[in-house]
């Protein structure tokens, strides 16, 4: 069952522009960290960005400034902006998180969770 549902992906030309959304299903809650990882073919999963529930921000080295990560805590919902776009920047995106997942009997469990990815294309 998933937990994460992203939504955004495409194609578009270098430079352009694409925002990608991330939901978590209402059985997560006290989510710490929601972030977007990427892996391109023959390449390892890396972090893109990623914020805390208070806000704080990461970033991966290559982002420069061009993608902004955002998340509303009372719907769980994140935001990946990114402009900019380069070819290299081609890749399948997966949403993250670690939070509390309700088992539906009045209990939880701790846990960390993957998008199902969506592909992100950059090319003339």
């Amino acid at each position: 069952q998933a937990h994460l549902h992203e939504s955004g992906g495409g194609l578009v030309q270098p430079g352009g522009s694409l925002t990608l959304s991330c939901a978590a299903s209402g059985s997560l809650f006290s989510i710490a960290h929601m972030g977007w990882y990427r892996q391109a073919p023959g390449s390892q999963r890396e972090l893109v960005a990623v914020i805390t529930s208070g806000g704080k921000t990461t970033y991966g080295d290559f982002v420069k400034g061009r993608f902004t990560i955002s998340r509303n805590n009372r719907n769980n919902t994140a935001w990946l902006q990114m402009s900019g776009l380069k070819p290299e920047d081609t890749a399948v995106y997966y949403c993250n998180s670690d939070g509390f997942l309700a088992d539906g009997n009045g209990g939880s469990s701790y846990g960390e969770y993957w998008g199902q990815g969506t592909q992100v294309t950059v090319t003339s």
